[in-house]
């Protein structure tokens, strides 16, 4: 199963870290944790997290979760993304990485996605 990505603030998942799991404050309104595919995580940063600073990429493996992992895309567009229905258990990431933007905000993704 290829893994999904997340991109958070790095205070966010530090915390996560020490707790065993993470929920994102945007859970309690959407009800699951936005992803995406390895083809989708530079528009995604671009478009929602520029000029934002020390944020860091979850690769999430999806055979380790034991909720729901919808592909949808909820504003009507043909492109789905993943989206996981429950809190993430930190055992189900594969790594995190520094996610590093530009002086124009523009973010530089690690080589190694795989989708």
């Amino acid at each position: 199963m290829s893994p999904i990505y997340h991109i958070a603030p790095a205070a966010h998942i530090e915390r996560a870290a020490r707790a065993g799991q993470y929920v994102p404050d945007a859970f309690a309104t959407d009800g699951f944790i936005h992803c995406s595919r390895a083809h989708q995580v530079k528009r995604v940063a671009d478009e929602y997290f520029a000029g934002q600073r020390n944020l860091v990429l979850l690769e999430i493996d999806p055979s380790k979760l034991t909720c729901p992992v919808v592909d949808e895309n909820l504003t009507g567009g043909a492109d789905l993304y993943p989206h996981i229905y429950g809190p993430l258990p930190m055992t189900a990431v594969i790594s995190v990485r520094e996610l590093l933007s530009d002086a124009q905000g523009s973010f530089s993704l690690p080589c190694n996605l795989r989708d």
